[in-house]
């Protein structure tokens, strides 16, 4: 018996009735309101430029306003507290870079729990480093570099943007691993840090392969050895740090987005997927590149092990070297 057209009415509300909330648990979440991305760091920095590129897309993705926040100090501690005490809705998230997991072994007492105190939402890009010395050095190679190092009395000094700062660490990285005596010399930037490499007045200096191009391409500077996995696209002819004979000394800045402990799980899937989407795009790869960065698309697990494993790693290089930054 065919149904009537009441009946038939009945039942297809039912049906849309029992449907609707599985549609509804398939779609992500998405912010309510406006977003704000902190920036720990000042405007300009390598976070802050990142935060300016991702805010637009993020803002077209989730038909939301997004705005970048600056809010420095205390090396990128305020502007992450900040964070930490945020409401973990998706409107306040925070672009890093891995100073961030520095900071516990440097610092006696930290507003945060690096590892606890936040979501990890998508790391985003990498950005190579290498290994640098003023042209008056007699050495073109690491090796050769290292024993010049041992055989000066009182050591090489070099120089960082900062003490405690991810330049400084990987120094003393490469110096604990070599075996060689050699004096920090930290100032207060790169950019004098690195007129103080050309003008010859400290030896040696771990910089952004960006940075350290051009000037090496003027014979300002001569770059030994990357600190990646494997060789820089746009420097194709200096080595690795692995094939210097140095493997332990691999280093770089990574820079990740993350949120307040506690964001949503289904919040988290749809930010990592839309970003994972931008990176995967050419244009986004151009982009990156002229910046000195790399994309590198994966999931928020595997930047919560990162996390764990970087901050057990620098902990170590921290105790092992002495180092304090309060």
């Amino acid at each position: 018996m065919p149904l009537t057209s009441p009946t038939r009415r009945r039942l297809l509300a039912a049906a849309t009735f029992v449907a609707a909330p599985a549609a509804l648990r398939a779609q992500p979440r998405l912010p309510d309101g406006p977003v704000t991305i902190v920036v720990p760091y000042t405007p300009g920095t390598g976070p802050d430029i990142l935060a300016r590129l991702v805010a637009p897309v993020l803002q077209q993705r989730l038909g939301q306003p997004v705005v970048v926040d600056n809010r420095a100090g205390a090396s990128g501690n305020i502007g992450s507290q900040l964070v930490a005490r945020a409401a973990p809705d998706g409107r306040t998230l925070m672009m890093q870079v891995n100073t961030f997991v520095m900071n516990p072994s440097l610092f006696r007492q930290m507003p945060y729990d690096a590892a606890g105190s936040f979501t990890p939402v998508a790391k985003l890009t990498v950005g190579d480093l290498v290994l640098a010395v003023n042209p008056d050095i007699p050495a073109e190679t690491v090796r050769a570099f290292v024993d010049l190092a041992r055989s000066r009395a009182g050591g090489l000094d070099y120089a960082s943007p900062g003490n405690g700062t991810p330049q400084h660490l990987a120094m003393e990285l490469f110096r604990l691993t070599a075996g060689v005596s050699m004096n920090h010399v930290p100032y207060r930037g790169s950019a004098p840090a690195v007129q103080d490499l050309i003008g010859r007045r400290v030896a040696a200096m771990v910089l952004p392969v960006h940075t350290a191009l051009p000037l090496a391409r003027d014979g300002r500077i001569r770059m030994l050895a990357v600190g990646s996995e494997r060789r820089v696209p746009t420097a194709p002819e200096v080595p690795t740090m692995a094939e210097a004979g140095f493997p332990e000394v691999q280093v770089d800045l990574w820079y990740a987005l993350l949120g307040p402990a506690g964001l949503p799980e289904d919040l988290v899937v749809r930010l990592n997927a839309e970003l994972n989407a931008w990176l995967a795009e050419p244009s986004t790869r151009e982009q990156l590149l002229a910046q000195g960065m790399a994309p590198t698309p994966g999931t928020p697990a595997a930047l919560a092990e990162l996390i764990r494993r970087d901050l057990q790693r620098w902990a170590d290089v921290v105790r092992r070297a002495g180092i304090t930054a309060d």
